[in-house]
């Protein structure tokens, strides 16, 4: 593999590590930030005699559990269990269950205490100065995560960051009841049964996700999509003929049956790990994949050469070749069933030409590659690592056709 090709994947690799890296120290900081929100308006409630207050903290507190139960089902999913083949990843949906039953009880003794308990007005001074604190760190934070998710691709910080501008808007309505206390209006707990209808709805998404788990409900059709194309864009594979997926704590198994165009097993299933580590790769949420191998050699197999124009004679130089003739083959007896010249859109390229003509190559899922001399250019390296046949011909040989068009 030469420097090119290194550096080139590298720094693919680097980039995709950083950012996952990167979300998942943003996810860990919003855990603490969370926290302390909790803590602070926790504490300031029950000091100060705000009801309204203490519910918000408890609606924070629904994020921080949500969040360590997803931190704690990754610790668990790395133990082993021979009776637990596919990992313990619903011990934290079941966390998560029990605990949206704790927070839909939560919110409705607050709402009881709101409404049955003794009209007061809390300390202004202590939990007015908690409360627009809270507001301005949880509408902040939450804007900016919700950038930083877009930038990393992440949708778990971007769940994160309107997890917290709802707890924006509810520290927003204790807050208008707390000027509202500064004025002698007896605000809490009307503002503590609004809110205890905010921890009420958080309870009842937990209890959603949680049962959407057990039953083990199929990720998104647009993500299903998205990794059997990926599946389907390897060269020798013909198609998905089935993609069963599930659910696992918020993140996602998924199993593929995939048809390869050819009759080489060792090949189809190293393409078939290679196509694992790609979906694993490219869908951080995916922590387990399979594809099951299901091999049927076709009766024709495609072939490019390069050539120095149409029907010109074979180029050097694979990368810089002007124009490819396609060829469709009989694989009894090799006539050609038909062919066609395409043009190479990359062959004057100055930056990493080698890359990207060896994708366009793959793109045509080429059976053979047929070539003057063999090169170690990341055209190469990826035709070979994707089982591409390489065939070395006679330089200058001039590639013929067994049809006339």
């Amino acid at each position: 593999m030469n420097k090119e090709n290194t550096d080139i994947q590298g720094e693919a690799i680097d980039v995709s590590a950083m950012e996952i890296r990167q979300a998942r120290n943003r996810a860990l900081f919003s855990i603490l930030l969370n926290l302390l929100l909790t803590v602070g308006k926790g504490i300031a409630g029950v000091i100060g005699g705000s009801s309204a207050l203490i519910g918000d903290a408890i609606h924070s507190a629904t994020d921080v559990v949500g969040s360590l139960a997803a931190w704690f089902g990754l610790w668990l999913a790395g133990k082993k269990h021979p009776s637990f083949p596919y990992g313990l990843y619903k011990a934290e949906t079941l966390a998560t269950l029990v605990t949206s039953v704790v927070v839909m009880i939560a919110g409705y003794e607050i709402a009881r205490q709101a409404f049955l308990g003794p009209e007061r007005i809390p300390d202004i001074a202590l939990t007015l100065p908690v409360a627009l604190l809270s507001l301005v760190i949880a509408l902040s934070f939450g804007f900016y995560q919700l950038y930083a998710g877009r930038r990393l691709h992440s949708k778990a910080l971007e769940a994160d960051a309107r997890d917290y501008l709802a707890d924006g808007l509810s520290t927003l309505v204790v807050v208008i009841s707390l000027v509202g206390g500064y004025f002698n209006l007896s605000l809490d707990r009307w503002a503590a049964g609004v809110v205890s209808i905010f921890v009420f709805w958080s309870g009842g998404n937990l209890l959603w996700r949680a049962a959407r788990d057990l039953m083990d409900q199929a990720i998104d059709r647009d993500t299903e999509r998205e990794i059997i194309e990926l599946a389907e864009s390897h060269p020798f594979v013909e198609r998905v003929e089935q993609c069963l997926s599930r659910m696992a704590g918020g993140r996602y198994i998924v199993d593929l049956d995939v048809v390869f165009r050819s009759g080489d097993l060792t090949l189809a299933h190293r393409i078939g790990h290679h196509i694992e580590d790609d979906i694993r790769d490219q869908f951080p949420r995916v922590v387990m994949t399979s594809v099951r191998i299901h091999s049927r050699e076709s009766s024709d197999m495609r072939r490019m050469t390069p050539v120095s124009k149409q029907g010109g004679e074979i180029m050097e130089n694979l990368t810089r070749a002007p124009w490819f003739l396609m060829e469709i083959l009989a694989r009894e007896g090799g006539s050609t069933i038909d062919f066609e010249y395409v043009k190479n859109p990359y062959s004057d390229v100055k930056s990493r030409r080698g890359l990207l003509v060896g994708q366009w190559i793959l793109g045509r899922k080429p059976d053979q590659v047929v070539v003057a001399r063999k090169g170690d250019n990341a055209a190469f390296v990826l035709l070979e690592e994707s089982g591409v046949e390489i065939v070395v011909s006679e330089k200058n040989e001039r590639p013929t056709s067994n049809i006339q068009r």
